[in-house]
């Protein structure tokens, strides 16, 4: 049996991996070939390219990059044509993921997207392609399974990922002896895994360490960065800054960082669960440019960026969409306040730091918040449950259904107890 992937995303190379060890657990002799990273790799892969180089965002940066995708796209229907595979499973990634999975249903191999898009919330053109391309929607939010449904997926809710790699990651225990001697309050500082969103972000936060150094001078500072290259360009623009507050920059060290800090600034994105998996207080800054901005306003159809916080509202596609306002009512709800915004706000950003370290009882209401919505959604067994799925499928098990608009099943509650038993050991 073999399996093509496709993945792009340096989070979603993680998810892979994760996901590549439960097929080989349970089919050792699987073979798992196709696009991903370093991690996946080291799981098993036989990586016919490293797709998470070409990690970027926004229409003209794809464009400049348009060559490499389509070579790498002419690459995948040639191996569909001569190999033909058992299966293709994408992970995140859309736009080039797209391409892979028409690909793929024009040599007649089914499609697994395990982690979809998020077209609920943006891009709901989208969901015709979905139909037509994908043959089972393995879904990480408890929402969106029904919502696929209703559009006429073929939908399965597996849980998310991510809290697969939380529960078990190992810490690197010296690396925390060493930075619990030092002096002064931890902040940590996730500015995003890709190098445009760190040079995005990582200006806003520096200013916003500025002010909560002058207000409370015996906090510190920590960048996680995702690898070298990001941490390099933390450093540079760290260097062009002038901050005067203490920060120091790691690579590969954020559950380390996180589980140390008080309190966190973050970029939008999947690390919002790993922070609330830690149970740490945490603003959200998403910068972007003023067009950007003013475009995403049509395409965006719920009140929040930030995923943690749609998991916590109850009101997921609000009839008025606007960005997060920490005056209005209710706000003080919303698990992260987060700011997508073109404008200057490391002044909000720091004030809801500046509140969490100097207010014991602002602190502890926050972490209260997190970890009851944490107990509610923050579940591992992800992995597990779309290995389960996927090799019943191609097994052709009787009680699987057939692709295309049928409803799938629930992993089973004795599927669901072996997974869990499995990330308990």
């Amino acid at each position: 049996m073999q399996i093509f992937f496709s993945v792009g995303e340096p989070s979603g190379d993680v998810h892979g991996a994760n996901l590549i060890r439960e097929l080989k657990q349970r089919a050792p002799q699987i073979e798992c070939v196709g696009y991903g990273g370093p991690r996946m790799q080291a799981a098993g892969c036989e990586l016919h390219a490293d797709l998470t180089k070409f990690a970027i965002m926004w229409f003209l940066r794809v464009l400049l990059n348009i060559h490499h995708f389509w070579r790498l796209y002419r690459r995948a229907d040639n191996y569909f044509r001569q190999h033909h595979p058992d299966a293709v499973v994408l992970i995140d990634y859309p736009g080039f993921n797209w391409w892979i999975a028409r690909a793929a249903k024009r040599h007649r191999v089914p499609v697994f997207y395990y982690g979809v898009p998020q077209i609920w919330a943006w891009g709901r053109w989208r969901i015709k392609k979905m139909r037509r391309l994908i043959d089972h929607v393995l879904c990480k939010l408890p929402f969106e399974e029904s919502w696929y449904r209703q559009q006429g997926c073929h939908a399965t809710y597996i849980g998310h990922p991510f809290f697969d790699e939380t529960t078990s990651h190992q810490f690197d225990t010296d690396f925390l002896r060493e930075q619990s001697r030092r002096p002064g309050r931890l902040v940590a500082i996730l500015p995003g895994s890709r190098t445009q969103e760190v040079k995005s972000n990582l200006s806003w936060f520096l200013a916003a360490a500025d002010i909560i150094h002058r207000q409370l001078p015996d906090t510190r500072f920590a960048i996680a960065a995702f690898d070298e290259k990001r941490a390099a360009a933390a450093r540079e623009i760290l260097a062009s800054h002038g901050c005067q507050a203490p920060i120091d920059t790691f690579v590969e060290k954020t559950p380390e960082l996180m589980h140390l800090a008080g309190c966190c600034m973050a970029c939008s994105g999947s690390v919002s669960l790993e922070l609330l998996y830690h149970e740490k207080p945490t603003v959200i800054l998403y910068w972007i440019n003023r067009f950007a901005y003013f475009l995403q306003r049509f395409f965006v159809k719920v009140q929040y960026i930030t995923l943690v916080n749609l998991l916590a509202t109850d009101d997921l596609f609000p009839e008025h969409v606007a960005p997060f306002d920490p005056d209005a009512p209710g706000a003080e709800a919303v698990p992260f306040p987060e700011y997508l915004t073109w404008e200057d706000k490391s002044q909000q950003v720091a004030a809801h730091i500046v509140e969490w370290l100097s207010d014991e009882a602002a602190f502890q209401s926050r972490v209260a918040m997190l970890r009851d919505l944490k107990a509610r959604v923050a579940q591992p067994g992800a992995s597990c449950r779309a290995a389960e799925y996927i090799l019943a499928t191609l097994r052709g098990a009787p009680n699987m259904p057939p692709p295309h608009f049928q409803a799938a099943p629930s992993a089973t509650p004795a599927a669901d107890d072996a997974c869990r038993h499995r990330n308990r050991t």
